[in-house]
């Protein structure tokens, strides 16, 4: 297999799943992802890429995007339900309403708790690619995630 089937397949998952928690949106997700591997490909030797490089890429286009989206005041897409066993169901909906808390978190509380959700960068992975110290990114997750819980428990009926 080409290296870069290989690492575009060990990685495209979970990298989608970080950016569709941060976008809420699969359309856009999977458009950064498109564009973030194709940049790391045509700029980056093989022996380069790795996560924190493609998630530096991602995070970078995501910015972009997200900077474009509030300029033309365009609200995220609802996707379509398809039917499907009740169980689906409850679990789409907590999944929508976690989603949607966390959409009303500050921007660095999104970023550093969609890094870390996808458990494939260590904190001193996420602390490098942020620019903060691992010790802070511990402290800001931790704060984050409680922030996080507080606005799950005040939404229950």
């Amino acid at each position: 297999m080409e290296p870069f089937q290989h690492f575009y397949r060990s990685q495209r998952k979970p990298f989608f799943a970080y950016l569709f928690r941060r976008t809420a949106d699969p359309s856009l997700a999977s458009d950064i992802l498109q564009e973030s591997f194709t940049r790391l490909y045509a700029a980056y030797p093989a022996e380069r890429w790795n996560a924190r490089l493609l998630y530096t890429i991602g995070r970078n286009l995501l910015i972009d995007a997200l900077r474009r989206r509030k300029r033309e005041a365009d609200p995220p897409r609802e996707e379509a339900q398809a039917p499907g066993l009740e169980e689906r169901l409850l679990a789409r909906d907590e999944a929508r309403r976690a989603l949607a808390a966390l959409q009303r978190l500050d921007e660095e509380d999104q970023d550093l708790l969609s890094l870390v959700a996808g458990g494939e960068l260590s904190y001193r992975e996420i602390a490098a690619l942020t620019g903060l110290s691992e010790g802070n990114v511990r402290v800001k997750i931790h704060r984050a995630r409680c922030r996080l819980r507080s606005l799950l428990d005040s939404e229950k009926p």
